[in-house]
């Protein structure tokens, strides 16, 4: 209850409800008082009333003679106007209607020739996987008129026929969609939601040891697998497989162009490749649940050895090139298969490649071959030592540099009558001017095979021998005995009066120990070009290739003479091949779905990446960060062992979380991009608002929750800018004008506002003090008389009326 001295207004409801009609009254603490009226009428506003020049009579109304006629007399009062024009429906903006049936009921494209548009985002790189709903609906458009003062119905009528452009203030403001705050309810597919879906594989992968063991009828699967966990039917794995397999473009792209600078940080496999795909296929085969997971990758696998058995090349991989640690194990055990296929086939078919033997060539000298690959950091302390003798197989000088010929002598008859006629074989040209220390005859550099590629699985047993043995550097020397014996085998038959000087100086020239240079320090180059004048070459062996029972020199007196092209190679395509083979079929299931996770988070992340959204460097860095958190994250699923628990599974769904904010991120301002390609500016401060609004919520179950009660940040749209948003507003078609009759004015190319507020306020001038008390002689004061608020539209309009008087 108001007190007697209350400056509160007090309100009354009166009529029906629905009509919210009030009366209120207030004291003012002065001489007068201020009276309220308000109104609604909820449907058939008249005609009259949906103008402004009826509006303004009915204001004058409240304070002219009733008998006068309003529109020959003036009045001068203040107005100011605010027109709210909204877009249509991005999917309701055109005369394309949707058949009721939707899909045909042969699984094709309804029958109807107005079923051509496409969806907004089909040229996003995520539309091969699935479609987004728009989360831009459309756009409010404020527009705002400053006061200015009206004297007759007149100025109203030419102010209704005013363009919006002419307004002092426009303002604009996205209509989000409720899918965006719909994640943690489901409702949103996308690849954050099979993500989801992938981690419970994950889960469930850890019940058997045997990946047929989930579609085996004969094996009891786990209990707690859900029955709704079926297997899709052969004919949708024959399409995917069909698609992973044969529809393949016939250049192969490169796996890191493109990629994110912190892709590679996450251990699985390029979005290009054979595997990167299969995963992107299993998260929508089926429902990504672990029976469908299980069958699809017996097919896989048993495509794959399809491919080997009959010579074909293995698609989406490539067939040369060094094995890419940095990927998860799969992936490497797919590049090492495409490998052998290539040089079983070349074998096949004795192509260019490939001698009659079988045996890859390289003219190259080999630098920091094979065992140049980092296995993994932490096995730094044996990986050191493993590398500590100086690459036993591998030549420490570029014959490049060197060559004054790089012409293949084949067999070549030595001319000098001096020397024996021996037979050169295998010559890949004369390296500069360095001679042979027992006969004045140039050095010749051999072709050599290539070196064998090892995958990780292969380094780590390596690493595993050498800590088993303890003298790393013998062992070392050991394992790369077949190397270092093939290169000093071509080097004999390409150098047939060569001693084991001569090869020590032309492999590692740092074990060569010049007589005119013997201080520290002085280049290698230096130490192995010697003039033709100065023969022979004066020097030695290092103190490690003097020493008694070098392993160098034993090599060096079993190796025979032959020329690569006459070894037996050092990489078996059959037997390693059947290796791989035997790796995939024989593969565990957790092992298995580790890989997957990885992968298809990496995948994934690299789709979303290759989105076009301009320049918002907000987004830019919130990939970043999605990246690093799942490096981070994803680190738990490399470890070589059955270790995850629940924290690691919490851990991850968490990740699938912040993934599905992210997406949400990207689909946005990928919209926000193509409405705003001629108004940048508007669309970066309307992402970054958005974005900044929900950053505390990074990370949450929360993200986006009540966007559309919430986030209604208005952006001001400068002069320059006003013709950009003024063509969203497209004129509307026929359909659309027989659905709705315009009965408004200040239209936006043919759209009426859907909402218009207006302020009237007449001002008078007193004489008497506002205050109780007397005013000094010739005192005036300008005071609001009458304010009338009206808002609505043509269906639904509401009045509020206050009136100050001093009675």
């Amino acid at each position: 209850m108001l007190t007697p001295c209350s400056l509160w207004p007090a309100f009354v409801p009166v009529h029906v409800p629905s009509r919210k009609a009030y009366i209120g009254i207030q004291n003012m603490g002065t001489l007068y008082t201020r009276r309220f009226e308000a109104d609604r009428i909820g449907s058939q506003v008249p005609l009259k009333l949906m103008h402004l020049e009826g509006l303004y009579e009915l204001f004058v109304s409240k304070f002219a003679f009733s008998n006068m006629d309003l529109s020959m007399h003036l009045f001068q009062v203040n107005l100011k106007m605010k027109l709210t024009y909204r877009t249509l429906p991005y999917d309701e903006d055109s005369d394309v209607q949707e058949p009721e049936g939707g899909i045909t009921e042969a699984g094709g494209s309804p029958k109807s020739k107005h079923h051509n548009r496409k969806p907004w985002d089909d040229d996003c790189p995520w539309s091969e996987w699935y479609s987004a709903e728009d989360p831009v609906k459309g756009f409010e458009l404020l527009t705002a008129w400053s006061e200015k003062a009206i004297e007759s119905s007149l100025e109203m009528a030419e102010l209704e026929n005013a363009s919006p452009l002419e307004a002092e203030k426009w303002s604009i403001s996205p209509c989000l969609s409720e899918i965006l705050s719909a994640d943690s309810d489901g409702k949103r597919i996308g690849f954050a939601s099979q993500l989801q879906l992938l981690i419970d594989a994950l889960l469930m992968s850890l019940e058997t040891q045997f990946v047929e063991d989930f579609v085996s009828v004969e094996h009891s699967r786990p209990e707690n697998l859900k029955s709704t966990a079926v297997i899709p039917p052969p004919t949708v794995l024959d399409r995917v497989l069909k698609d992973l397999f044969y529809e393949v473009e016939a250049a192969q792209p490169d796996s890191a162009e493109g990629d994110h600078k912190y892709s590679r940080t996450i251990k699985g496999a390029p979005l290009e490749s054979l595997f990167g795909q299969f995963c992107l296929h299993a998260l929508w085969v089926g429902d990504c649940n672990i029976r469908a997971i299980a069958a699809f990758w017996i097919e896989f696998v048993r495509e794959v050895r399809w491919c080997w058995e009959e010579s074909q090349p293995l698609p989406r991989m490539p067939a040369n090139g060094v094995i890419d640690l940095s990927t998860c194990l799969i992936n490497q055990k797919l590049h090492m298969l495409a490998i052998c296929m290539d040089r079983k086939h070349q074998f096949n078919q004795k192509g260019p490649k490939a001698d009659e033997n079988g045996v890859f060539l390289s003219a190259r000298i080999k630098a920091d071959t094979e065992v140049q690959s980092v296995i993994s950091s932490q096995d730094g302390d044996a990986q050191a030592s493993c590398w500590e003798c100086d690459s036993l197989s591998t030549p420490d000088q570029d014959p490049a540099s060197h060559f004054s010929s790089f012409e293949h002598s084949g067999a070549v008859k030595l001319g000098d009558p001096e020397h024996s006629p021996c037979i050169r074989r295998g010559s890949a040209g004369v390296i500069g001017s360095m001679m042979l220390l027992k006969s004045y005859q140039n050095m010749h550099a051999p072709f050599t095979q290539d070196s064998p590629l090892m995958t990780e699985d292969m380094h780590e047993e390596r690493l595993q021998a050498i800590e088993a043995l303890g003298d790393s550097s013998r062992f070392s020397a050991q394992l790369e005995k077949d190397i270092l014996s093939s290169d000093m085998s071509a080097f004999k038959a390409a150098n047939p009066d060569a001693v084991f000087e001569d090869f020590i100086r032309w492999h590692s020239p740092r074990d060569w120990e010049n007589d005119d240079n013997m201080e520290k320090g002085v280049s290698q180059i230096n130490a192995v070009v010697e003039s033709t004048y100065d023969w022979p070459p004066r020097g030695k062996l290092s103190e490690r290739m003097s020493e008694h029972g070098n392993l160098w020199r034993k090599i060096w007196n079993e190796a025979p003479p032959l020329s690569a092209s006459e070894q037996k190679p050092l990489l078996d395509p059959n037997q390693e091949g059947e290796k791989v083979l035997h790796y995939l079929e024989t593969l565990r299931p957790y092992q298995l779905l580790e890989q997957m996770v990885s992968t298809a988070f990496r995948a994934t992340a690299d789709t979303l990446n290759k989105t076009s959204f301009g320049g918002l460097k907000q987004m830019t860095t919130r990939i970043e960060q999605l990246y690093l958190t799942m490096s981070t994250t994803l680190r738990c699923l490399q470890t070589n062992s059955i270790s995850v628990d629940a924290e690691d599974i919490k851990d991850l769904k968490r990740l699938c979380t912040t993934f599905a904010h992210v997406e949400n991120l990207i689909t946005l301002a990928a919209s926000l991009h193509r409405k705003f390609m001629q108004a940048p500016r508007l669309s970066e401060s309307i992402f970054n608002d958005y974005d900044n609004f929900h950053v505390p919520k990074l990370g949450t179950v929360s993200i986006g929750r009540d966007v559309q009660k919430v986030f209604n940040n208005e952006q001001e749209v400068r002069q320059g800018e006003r013709e950009v948003i003024a063509s969203m507003f497209t004129p509307p078609t026929a359909n659309q004008l027989w659905r709705k009759v315009l009965s408004m004015g200040n239209l936006l190319n043919g759209h009426e506002p859907a909402s218009r507020e207006i302020i009237f306020t007449k001002r008078d001038h007193l004489c008497e003090n506002y205050y109780v008390g007397h005013a000094p002689r010739g005192y005036q004061q300008e005071f609001e008389t009458y304010r009338m608020y009206i808002c609505g539209t043509s269906n639904d309009l509401g009045v509020a009326l206050a009136v100050t008087s001093c009675d």
